[in-house]
């Protein structure tokens, strides 16, 4: 059935609709023009006096796979919370580490469409997707983790781009993939040997090869490939203090590459690489300088990483990082090492307000999220090392009142006045622009030409809230703006009604997204170098990888 949304105030900022009044028309799941439908056949829904804006798009999450499994199996507290959900609906299991049809149903509820697990282990691919099946309602993609790989590390040593290319296009076939993700490029390997990488100019054990060559070469691997998405990259040095040098000289890098349509670097959960000070004693903000270099060099992007008080879990493919995070909190941790792929740990944590170090870090992200252009920085929680994306309502009520940061600022350890400079920050993000960082912006970030915008041919992903955007202070009125965003009045996913009034009505599944590059490419060439690595695999190259007939609904982006 078509769908008329009549009377809304739609804001859209790819498109340069500032809180217009306007219809918008459904047909066949995609946004249409008035002409395509027949009026009387339509569905009708009253947004009058109501904010009609894109489904939301979460560009950087981690909601599938080994690690969000292996953090279930650590915290069984998690698993005695039962979330609510309607009717015949599956239960939805969870606090913060929810389960599959948990994570389908809150992005819903919650005016979100789309998720792209963030970190996904090559060998680990097909449980990957088994789990992404699993969750309903919003469309998704993983980016398989290739800042430690051997084979990686071998084509930058031998400075062979060719044969880096046609690998990247074999194994983001073979995991269904969608682009290159680097997590602390060489530190997890040096972690095999107790150790990790201190600068980008350390050199890699047992290869003749520095982290500065390797994000490099895959932002170069990456730019000719033509992968809708840049390289999307996780620093070295993570939750050290001092670190945002090392993050200011990564940023850097970028300059040497262009790319007329998107950025060539999406630098990830930039709060967890900000701080200044040579030790937790002395900690500090370095939000502001990292500010500075982002705003002024035009192909890079990042996202926030915002922490949220109470229950989290730490999860990541840096396992150093992990093991000491689990000696600073003495949390339990578990770590997983991945054939010759990389490695990841897990911690479970708790972010407390009086906590000086918590506090900080909760600061620091609020400042990025402020300084930084709202054409540069993504809202994310880097769910759920942050926290729970179900508070992303909060984070953009507080980007929009200066009162609001104030009033929380009363609630966490005084620390944070010295230590940063949100107090000082009079910016106030406008709703249009939290709309941009929340819907078009990451889409236009991951390549996604039909998501984030309301134009004519996109995605019918379409949420409507409870909030005029032409009566509401921002400002002012905090409190109503984040119980507004918590709960989508409608959500439409792919032309379908699937939240009616806050409640779950339908179950859908959307697409799962992968990316083949492989005509760009000489597959034949860098066959024998994968095949004599193999000998190193628990398993045989033939039972490698993930067919697409596997997946519940995949969507091939041919490049080229």
């Amino acid at each position: 059935m078509a769908i008329h949304i009549k009377n809304g105030i739609v804001i859209d900022p790819k498109n340069k609709i500032k809180a217009e009044k306007m219809d918008l028309f459904i047909k066949d799941g995609k946004i249409v023009d008035e002409k395509a439908v027949k009026k009387e056949e339509c569905q009708v829904i009253d947004a009058t006096n109501k904010l009609v804006v894109a489904g939301g798009v979460d560009m950087h999450a981690h909601i599938a796979g080994s690690k969000i499994n292996t953090g279930r199996t650590m915290r069984p507290e998690e698993m005695r919370v039962v979330r609510r959900v309607a009717d015949t609906f599956r239960a939805a299991v969870g606090r913060v580490l929810l389960t599959a049809p948990a994570i389908g149903y809150e992005y819903a509820k919650m005016g979100y469409t789309v998720s792209f697990e963030a970190a996904q282990p090559p060998i680990g691919a097909l449980h990957t997707h088994e789990e992404l099946d699993a969750i309903p309602m919003i469309d998704k993609a993983a980016l398989p983790v290739f800042g430690n790989w051997h084979l990686v590390f071998k084509f930058v040593e031998e400075k062979n781009i060719e044969k880096l290319k046609a690998f990247i296009a074999w194994a983001i076939e073979r995991t269904k993939g969608f682009g290159v993700k680097a997590v602390n490029p060489g530190g997890v390997e040096a972690w095999m040997y107790g150790k990790n990488v201190r600068s980008l100019d350390d050199q890699v054990p047992g290869f003749n090869i520095t982290p500065r060559e390797i994000i490099t070469s895959l932002i170069q691997a990456t730019e000719e490939l033509k992968l809708p998405h840049s390289v999307h990259l996780h620093c070295n040095n993570l939750g050290v203090p001092g670190n945002y040098q090392t993050t200011i000289e990564t940023i850097k890098l970028a300059s040497k590459f262009s790319n007329s349509k998107r950025q060539v670097l999406h630098v990830t959960h930039v709060q967890f690489n900000s701080y200044a000070g040579s030790s937790w004693r002395d900690a500090a903000s370095g939000a502001a300088e990292i500010a500075k270099v982002v705003n002024s060099i035009d192909n890079v992007t990042i996202d926030m990483g915002q922490p949220i008080f109470g229950h989290a879990t730490a999860m990541t493919g840096d396992a150093p990082f992990q093991f000491t995070l689990h000696r600073l909190t003495g949390a339990k941790w578990s770590n997983k090492d991945s054939e010759v792929e990389g490695g990841a740990g897990i911690v479970p944590l708790v972010y407390l307000p009086n906590n000086p170090v918590h506090a900080l870090q909760w600061a620091i992200g609020l400042e990025l999220g402020l300084l930084i252009d709202s054409n540069k920085v993504v809202l994310t929680t880097d769910y759920p090392n942050g926290g729970p994306f179900t508070e992303y309502p909060y984070v953009m009520a507080m980007l929009m009142s200066r009162k609001m940061r104030e009033k929380e600022l009363q609630k966490v350890s005084p620390y944070v006045q010295k230590a940063t400079g949100l107090a000082a920050i009079d910016k106030e993000k406008t709703l249009e622009e939290l709309i941009h960082m929340t819907r078009s912006l990451p889409a236009k970030i991951l390549g996604l030409e039909n998501k984030g915008h309301l134009g004519i041919g996109a995605d019918a992903d379409v949420a409507i809230y409870d909030l005029n955007p032409l009566d509401v202070d921002t400002s002012n009125e905090f409190e109503k703006v984040y119980k507004a965003l918590k709960t989508a009045v409608y959500t439409i996913k792919g032309g379908e009604i699937i939240v009616k009034n806050g409640e779950l009505v339908k179950e859908v599944w959307g697409r799962t997204y992968w990316v083949d590059a492989r005509s760009k490419v000489d597959l034949e060439a860098v066959m024998p170098d994968i095949e004599n690595y193999f000998q190193y695999y628990s398993i045989e190259l033939q039972n490698y990888g993930v067919e697409e007939s596997w997946i519940r609904m995949p969507e091939r982006i041919v490049v080229g």
